[in-house]
């Protein structure tokens, strides 16, 4: 409740952030971005629009699109290139290049997960040869591009010769990309970057990870439960992490009737890379059929 200890954890959040961040970029081996050459441009944006960039240098548009005009004390001048108007032709400009870059993208996997995770971690060792078999199968893999969990799909994408996607995001700080995208899109703004994932991807397979892991899951969820997409998996790796979820879901949300019984089967779990992607290719199929049904 006090207004001086939820800034402060706040701050520590975002540290947090820029921590696991770092700390996943360090794993395999590479410095991050956040130490590299000074000058270095931050951020994941390509052009610098320096009409609305009226800002300190580790805001983002995010924060701009979202901070409530009579308290964000960084408005500056009230001209049409500072306003929310303004910032929907950036928007529509963003998922105009999105669907541009992407177009091409067929049958593509989204994999999530921590960015912390290191090469030496058997998940890391489990999300390679999820990508792996998902290139083999002829997936595309799509990943935030980030390291640890987006990593280790996009390299096992690489290595098996497949088309390996990531969408990197705008934070305070240089996120960066991992070595093994191919194909790159950097996004502004997290809405945007969300509904990529979802248009162009078949399936999710979920690794263990945090707030943005579990922010996509259940996007998906509600999505699939409200008859937006349809034929869909949800794949979440790693039974024991996953389990306290599940369980909680079952026995608090499911009992007091928050859900309907068969919203818990909605999601797979699984610790086998090979069933995470048969459930991936079976549900492919079904899609087809379902989608020539409906045409």
């Amino acid at each position: 409740m006090d207004p001086d200890r939820r800034a402060a954890v706040e701050s520590q959040a975002l540290e947090g952030v820029k921590e696991r961040t770092e700390q996943g970029h360090r794993a395999a081996g590479r410095t991050p971005p956040t130490e590299e050459t000074a000058g270095r441009q931050k951020g994941a944006s390509r052009v610098v629009d320096e009409s609305i960039r009226d800002y300190p240098s580790y805001v983002t548009e995010d924060e701009k699109l979202l901070a409530t005009p009579s308290v964000q004390g960084i408005a500056g001048p009230a001209d049409f290139t500072r306003t929310d108007p303004w910032r929907v032709m950036r928007i529509m400009g963003e998922f105009i290049e999105g669907f541009d870059t992407l177009s091409s993208v067929e049958r593509g996997v989204t994999v999530f997960g921590s960015a912390r995770t290191g090469p030496d971690d058997p998940q890391y060792e489990a999300a390679v040869e999820v990508g792996r078999l998902l290139a083999d199968a002829g997936f595309t893999v799509v990943t935030g591009a980030g390291p640890g969990i987006m990593e280790a799909a996009n390299k096992g994408a690489k290595l098996a010769g497949g088309r390996s996607v990531g969408c990197n995001i705008e934070l305070p700080f240089e996120q960066g990309a991992n070595p093994y995208v191919d194909t790159l899109v950097n996004f502004r703004y997290f809405f945007v970057r969300k509904t990529m994932f979802i248009k162009y991807s078949v399936a999710f397979i979920i690794f263990p990870g945090g707030f943005g892991t579990l922010d996509e899951l259940f996007e998906a969820v509600t999505l699939i439960q409200t008859g937006k997409i349809y034929q869909f998996p949800v794949v979440l790796f790693g039974r024991h992490y996953w389990a306290g979820l599940i369980r909680w879901l079952q026995t608090r949300v499911l009992s007091e009737g928050k859900i309907s019984p068969g919203d818990i089967d909605l999601m797979v779990l699984t610790d086998d890379p090979r069933e995470a992607v048969d459930a991936v290719v079976q549900a492919y199929h079904a899609q087809i059929i379902t989608a020539q049904s409906r045409a």
